[in-house]
């Protein structure tokens, strides 16, 4: 029996533009001619897959369809939730559809993951696919490359996963990978049968109520309309809280690959510092008496730089009315001034420059200094620059 992707893409992305009233989410960013979306859809055209489920609402409808004429997907289900409920209705409602036989096995995906090297996913699922019985739930880990405080963790004994950990502050992510942690990449793998029994058993509420929802939803072009008032009834709850943390029967399928959500502008800085090869083009390149930049990729209200600071390089204490920023230090040691403050960074730290903040780079040293960028406003323009010293004689 072939394998059901289930892509959830009801995520907002407001970690991303925390004051904008009005932004995209996540998974439909144009980051140059691709979005999150998309590379799921293209993930799961797969020979081991079934054709994929999409669980979102009403107001992502239009784009999801959009995306699946583009990504030439013809044969699919899309689930649309009434209201926000958190992860746990989200998937349960989707595997009670009809169409899904009681053994399938169910693979549910956010829509807003970056996975590489998908060759190693997809034998990893293939391979695990005979150990999924009524009962259990694998889910799916990453080796950890940093000791991140933006992922949570979990940690096992052989592959049963013993104990979730839900964002640690750094040191403890260091004792955590130190004893083999790894990431909680959010994914789980799981049959029909056993999101069913393990609902029954620790979340009657939201069993009954989306049972309710599917059954009195309406159907039509592909769609499933599920029904407010029962939908709304059930507790809103992540799958974490409502099911991971209750049931003992969770395995672990550990991955080695290279993989991000994207979640913050640190995580897209470096992808681009990863890809920038593919961004580059020579007549983005911008001179400066300090250096130089390249602009990798303009979107919609932001843009991608990587700022070259030479040696003995210092660009003019500025700020912005329109943009805030975000530094990932990729190469040097660049000292930099944030309003009152002045501290020296390293590679592979991150800093934010707050709307209105004064700030400066300079680079006192021999090495040359790479920064990757991203401003994040309304206006991304040099003409929204104030300069308040300048070493070159631009101040006016």
């Amino acid at each position: 029996m072939k394998i059901r992707p289930v892509i959830l893409c009801g995520g907002a992305g407001t970690r991303l533009w925390p004051k904008a009233k009005k932004h995209q989410a996540k998974q439909f960013i144009d980051f140059g001619n691709w979005t999150l979306l998309g590379k799921t859809l293209e993930r799961v055209k797969a020979s081991i897959y079934d054709a994929p489920i999409i669980s979102t609402n009403a107001k992502y409808s239009k784009q999801v369809k959009q995306h699946l004429k583009k990504h030439k997907i013809r044969k699919f289900k899309i689930v649309l939730e009434p209201a926000k409920r958190n992860t746990a209705p989200a998937i349960l409602s989707t595997a009670l559809i009809k169409d899904i036989p009681n053994e399938q096995p169910l693979l549910f995906l956010a829509a807003d993951h970056l996975i590489e090297k998908v060759g190693i996913f997809n034998e990893a699922i293939k391979k695990n696919q005979k150990k999924l019985t009524h009962n259990n739930i694998f889910i799916f880990g990453i080796k950890p490359t940093i000791p991140s405080n933006e992922f949570g963790y979990f940690l096992t004994k052989n592959t049963k996963v013993t104990r979730f950990i839900e964002k640690p502050k750094e040191a403890k992510a260091k004792q955590i990978i130190s004893k083999k942690g790894y990431w909680n990449s959010g994914m789980f793998y799981l049959r029909k049968d056993s999101i069913i029994n393990n609902f029954k058993k620790y979340q009657p509420n939201i069993y009954r109520n989306c049972n309710k929802a599917v059954t009195k939803a309406k159907y039509k072009s592909n769609v499933y309309y599920l029904n407010k008032q029962a939908f709304t009834k059930a507790t809103a709850k992540s799958f974490d809280y409502a099911i991971l943390e209750k049931t003992k029967d969770i395995n672990a399928i550990k991955l080695d690959i290279p993989w991000s959500d994207l979640g913050s502008w640190k995580e897209i800085c470096k992808m681009y510092g990863r890809n920038k090869r593919h961004y580059f083009k020579k007549n983005n390149v911008f001179h400066r008496p300090w250096g130089s930049y390249v602009n990798l990729f303009n979107g919609k209200e932001f843009l991608i730089k990587e700022l070259y600071v030479k040696p003995k390089g210092i660009l003019s204490l500025q700020k912005h009315h329109h943009r805030a920023e975000h530094w990932v230090v990729t190469q040097g040691k660049p000292k930099i001034t944030l309003n009152k403050k002045y501290f020296t960074m390293k590679p592979d730290e991150t800093i934010f420059i707050p709307l209105g903040a004064i700030h400066r780079i300079e680079n006192p040293y021999k090495k040359p200094v790479k920064i990757i960028e991203a401003q994040v406003g309304s206006i991304l323009k040099e003409t929204d620059i104030v300069r308040y010293q300048d070493v070159y004689g631009r101040v006016k």
